[in-house]
């Protein structure tokens, strides 16, 4: 029952239980059954590996999931609703060799969101000598977190396919009937190390300040802003991503797939709960909760 509905809507879930077995659940003891273990197995940690590993790599991103806060006092609860969007923060680390990640989620503070980032890269086998790779794209909140976070063993990464985002908006003023090969001269230079050629190539195109559209100037002043973000090519050498997609795919499969389905708004303590379903899921941690007695409590 509680598997269902980690995986589909507390009514869809119902219906499976009883085609698969034969039951009839109602859709609250399924909300109530999946909200309980989520919130038990969300305070499950991950064993670390008993040897800690030379090189972890590690990502955090956000994305935005459904909320509804109810006015306890209204009397009238339909209109006492307030619908808005929230931040879950996710993140994953793993050992440079292995193609097995760790995650953690956290609708919490930033504060928060980076504890739970050295905790996940602790998991992962990251120790004191570990050197740490972080990649992702250039918000404040993030590489302020990884800096705090990890220190000096880390170094962070521009995601390479963000940045060339911006370069693709800015060809199509500086280039507009040659765009594609002038993103892609552009990229190379990066690639190679050669981040002050590419600045070289906006200076002379960047907007002046009055004017709104300015996809040079934001490309210009996101990239000499990262300066020290932008080693493609030591990364490469080190056999290390350059691309932040491993994250961007667990918001699809750990967090999306199930808090955003069409129609669905959630009241934060419950959306917590089944983000720990998920994030146990995706951390191998289902069948050995099952069998603790950690399940089985009252």
């Amino acid at each position: 029952m509680v598997d269902f509905g980690a995986e589909v809507s507390f009514a869809a879930a119902a219906q499976r239980v009883q085609e698969h077995y034969g039951l009839d659940v109602s859709v609250g003891r399924v909300r109530r059954h999946s909200l309980d273990h989520g919130a038990r197995l969300s305070v499950i940690p991950v064993s670390p590996p008993k040897e800690k590993v030379d090189q972890v790599v590690t990502q955090l991103d956000g994305s935005m999931i459904p909320i509804v806060e109810v006015c306890e006092q209204s009397p009238d609860r339909r209109k006492g609703k307030k619908l808005l969007w929230r931040e879950v923060r996710l993140c994953l680390a793993r050992a440079q060799d292995s193609v097995t990640a760790v995650y953690g989620a956290t609708l919490g503070s930033v504060g928060l969101a980076g504890e739970l980032w050295r905790q996940t890269a602790q998991a992962a086998g990251a120790g004191s000598q570990t050197k740490v790779h972080g990649v992702g794209d250039g918000a404040e909140w993030i590489t302020t977190q990884f800096g705090e976070q990890f220190g000096d063993r880390g170094t962070y990464l521009l995601d390479f396919w963000h940045v060339s985002d911006y370069l693709a908006d800015a060809a199509t003023v500086i280039e507009p009937k040659q765009a594609v090969l002038w993103r892609h001269r552009q990229q190379d230079r990066l690639l190679k190390n050669k981040s002050p050629l590419v600045l070289r190539a906006l200076a002379p195109h960047v907007e002046p300040p009055e004017q709104e559209e300015a996809p040079v100037r934001a490309a210009h002043r996101y990239l000499s802003e990262r300066s020290q973000q932008l080693d493609y090519a030591g990364a490469r050498a080190a056999g290390l991503p350059i691309g932040s997609g491993e994250v961007e795919g667990a918001h699809r499969h750990v967090i999306q797939e199930r808090l955003k389905l069409t129609g669905c708004w959630w009241k934060e303590s419950n959306a917590e709960a089944v983000l720990g379903l998920r994030v146990a899921r995706a951390n191998g941690l289902w069948n050995a909760y099952w069998k603790s007695p950690l399940s089985h409590q009252n």
